[in-house]
């Protein structure tokens, strides 16, 4: 899910995270593997976020996905694999 200015600013808010701007030149990589998202980066790697089927409060929810998580402990390399749903939802006003 590609978030709008105002849903990036009240996810960061609720999820302490990076997110990587749209003109990064990583992001045409990402997308090619990971699809049309905004992505975040945080202690455990690369997220995005997906709509929940059923909103959980008065306006859209979505939950965190792990995507990618740190190859090491340096933090500069990422090991993809298949997305992993954190305990992390983040609300969006009505």
């Amino acid at each position: 899910m590609r978030l709008n200015t105002t849903q990036i600013q009240q996810t960061l808010t609720q999820f302490p995270a990076e997110p990587i701007p749209a003109d990064h030149p990583a992001v045409a990589k990402l997308e090619s593997i990971f699809g049309d998202h905004t992505f975040f980066l945080d202690g455990n790697g690369l997220n995005i976020v997906e709509p929940l089927e059923k909103d959980e409060g008065d306006g859209p929810s979505c939950v965190v996905l792990n995507v990618a998580s740190w190859a090491d402990a340096s933090g500069q390399s990422l090991q993809p694999h298949e997305p992993e749903e954190t305990d992390r939802t983040v609300f969006f006003d009505a």
